[in-house]
């Protein structure tokens, strides 16, 4: 299976409008539509996956560069999510070592 990075996506697009738009390239196995953990409204990019390398890099061709919903669709593979990072800052606390 090959992963895909779909980028600016209008925001109402949903998962249906992904898999219609996908499917004359291949099987797709999943859509995910990623979405604003405060509003719950699309955040602008999916990922889809396709069952094959070849219809992933038929997809990237064929949509790449192509308008829907009035926004020209970025189609790429996806890369892996780093692993080992979390968010945050570095700590800090106490007074760094300083007397005062």
């Amino acid at each position: 299976m090959s992963k895909l990075y779909v980028g600016n996506c209008s925001f109402d697009i949903t998962e249906q409008q992904l898999r219609d738009l996908f499917s004359p390239y291949g099987e797709v196995t999943s859509v995910n539509v990623i979405t604003d953990r405060d509003t719950g409204r699309p955040r602008g990019f999916a990922f889809v996956e396709m069952a094959s390398d070849a219809e992933a890099q038929a997809a990237i061709k064929g949509i790449n560069g192509t308008e829907h919903g009035g926004r020209t669709l970025k189609v790429n593979e996806a890369k892996p999510k780093p692993e080992g990072r979390s968010g945050g800052g570095g700590g800090g606390g106490g007074r760094g070592g300083r007397r005062w």
